[in-house]
């Protein structure tokens, strides 16, 4: 028998509305929630997280772009949304113009892209997500697409992890 975590077992064994509410939370596309959700039961973790691989690899535009929506803009964590504070937590020491370097950046990236700059920011500081913005900028659509997915992808592991971690 596997040594499943508590955790992984309970979120298998969750009804089709609790499972969705649940893996909304991790990231609110619909489709992907729906692509995770119908790979269960997972026998481990290293199974879910490739449920959630397989279901990111399958989102078109506008599933990243709901994806997308459930992120705060880098810099700019919502009051509150300890998710945000927690992912976005090199952003607190950073002074004050490089704050407003990473909205202007965040800003013309937004106007090239028509949304905003995603990346995944748990153990970067603001400095290094500026360098990342800036280096991302010049991308075209399809490349940049690409990028922001497998962005997600690794948003959703940590949080996958920290759900079944209990922390």
């Amino acid at each position: 028998m596997t040594n499943r975590p508590h955790a992984l077992d309970a979120l298998a064994a969750a009804d089709a509305a609790d499972l969705t509410a649940i893996l909304l939370e991790i990231c609110s596309s619909p489709r992907w929630a729906t692509t995770v959700a119908a790979a269960r039961p997972w026998p481990d973790r290293e199974a879910l997280l490739a449920a959630n691989e397989a279901a990111m690899a399958t989102l078109t535009t506008e599933d990243l772009r709901d994806a997308m929506a459930g992120h705060a803009r880098i810099g700019t964590p919502m009051a509150g949304d300890a998710t945000a504070e927690r992912e976005q937590a090199g952003i607190r020491r950073a002074d004050g113009a490089l704050l407003d370097a990473l909205h202007e950046a965040n800003a013309a990236y937004e106007a090239k892209f028509g949304h905003a700059f995603l990346i995944c920011a748990t153990g970067r500081t603001a400095a290094t997500m500026l360098a990342a913005l800036r280096e991302r900028h010049p991308n075209d659509a399809a490349t940049e697409t690409e990028i922001t997915r497998g962005e997600l992808r690794r948003i959703n592991d940590i949080r996958i992890n920290r759900l079944l971690d209990g922390s």
